[in-house]
């Protein structure tokens, strides 16, 4: 089952960083939003003016950290757990304060809300599974 659980946690945070590092990049070269196709508007209740500062963060919190988690996977370090459980805290918190922010909530909000809660569930499970010597790969 860890394995199970491993491979998961792996594909979620691929699914993360490419989304994140896509529409992070897109936010920053197309600062109007422009490149996905998302109003100005959105950000009517926000301190932001541009996407330019929330796709960098999206970029380095969710794109950058996730790629960083999977290295932990990759490298066979013992941390790898907690990035997974630390990486959906932080996917899931980025949902929250998106929708907080804008007041609308999309599909994909559910979607990549989904995902944070199933890493940081992943993550929990390894990190349990670990300390009780069952999972030899994370």
């Amino acid at each position: 089952m860890s394995a199970i659980i491993t491979i998961l946690s792996a594909a979620l945070l691929i699914f993360n960083a490419l989304g994140a590092l896509y529409g992070g990049g897109s936010f920053m070269l197309y600062p109007d939003g422009s490149g996905l196709q998302m109003p100005l508007s959105y950000l009517e209740h926000t301190p932001f003016r541009n996407f330019f500062i929330p796709g960098l963060i999206l970029f380095v919190a969710n794109g950058l950290l996730s790629t960083v988690a999977l290295a932990t996977y990759w490298l066979h370090r013992p941390a790898y757990p907690l990035w997974v459980l630390a990486q959906g805290a932080i996917l899931a918190g980025w949902i929250l304060c998106q929708i907080a922010l804008i007041r609308i909530v999309v599909e994909l909000h559910y979607i990549m809300g989904g995902t944070g809660l199933a890493l940081m569930l992943c993550g929990w499970w390894l990190w349990r599974h670990r300390q009780a010597g069952e999972v030899s790969r994370s």
